[in-house]
């Protein structure tokens, strides 16, 4: 068998510092990250020409799963999570290689001081995940608008409707930007529950950028009960 060893190329920082609250695709929500190279590829060179694209296809680790054990069938949370498909036909963490592609909208690229940064949005990845390689994203190879989506164009996509009542909005700390609220409005929007709860009583627990977010839903409607810093432990 032939094997291949990889090493990051970089790291992105994103406002999830854990998993669940992530949008489940990238572009579902406009999220700002950064994605830093390290030193070893921190050149200007090697982004020479980037600029000129405003997508980028990431290569990255599930690295909140390594070690964990790979399954031949997976319960896609889209069907509800009951229902078992091949994991080659779906987009689950739990696979051979735990390796994610997601395409992102790339804002811009900045070369200072020996540091490379890309300044993206939409990632759906994790605070400090891996990234293994950066492509761009060309749009007469990459973009295919006949395109079928399995199970995926079976089943509702819900974008719910977010209420934050005054009392709640009073109470957001002064230095947070409304640019913030609104990129975690989006979070919310994408009903970050596992799809067999619907508890409207049930109280979740999201954490955003130094935010930490409290919320119940009620069939279509997020309804948000505080917005604090997190305390740090």
């Amino acid at each position: 068998m032939n094997s291949m060893e990889i090493k990051p190329i970089a790291y992105i920082h994103s406002p999830f510092p854990e998993k669940f609250g992530i949008p489940r695709q990238s572009g579902l929500a406009d999220t700002r990250a950064e994605i830093v190279l390290e030193s070893e590829y921190a050149s200007a060179e090697a982004v020479r020409g980037l600029e000129g694209y405003n997508y980028i296809w990431i290569i990255w680790q599930f690295s909140a799963n390594a070690g964990k054990p790979w399954h031949p069938t997976v319960r896609p949370p889209r069907l509800g999570g009951n229902t078992r498909v091949g994991v080659f036909a779906t987009r689950s963490p739990f696979r051979p290689n735990p390796l994610g592609l997601s395409s992102v909208h790339l804002d811009a690229v900045s070369c200072d001081n020996g540091k490379v940064t890309l300044h993206v949005s939409g990632a759906d990845l994790m605070d400090g995940t891996p990234i293994y390689d950066i492509k761009p994203y060309i749009p007469y190879a990459d973009c295919h608008p006949d395109a079928v989506g399995g199970f995926t164009d079976q089943t509702e996509r819900r974008v719910l409707e977010i209420k934050i009542p005054e009392e709640v909005r009073r109470k957001i700390p002064a230095s947070v930007t409304p640019q913030s609220i609104e990129e975690l409005t989006q979070v919310l929007a994408q009903d970050p529950r596992p799809s067999y709860q619907h508890d409207p009583a049930r109280v979740y627990g999201l954490s955003f950028e130094s935010l930490s977010v409290h919320f119940t839903v009620d069939e279509y409607k997020v309804i948000v009960q505080d917005i604090t810093r997190s305390v740090m432990v």
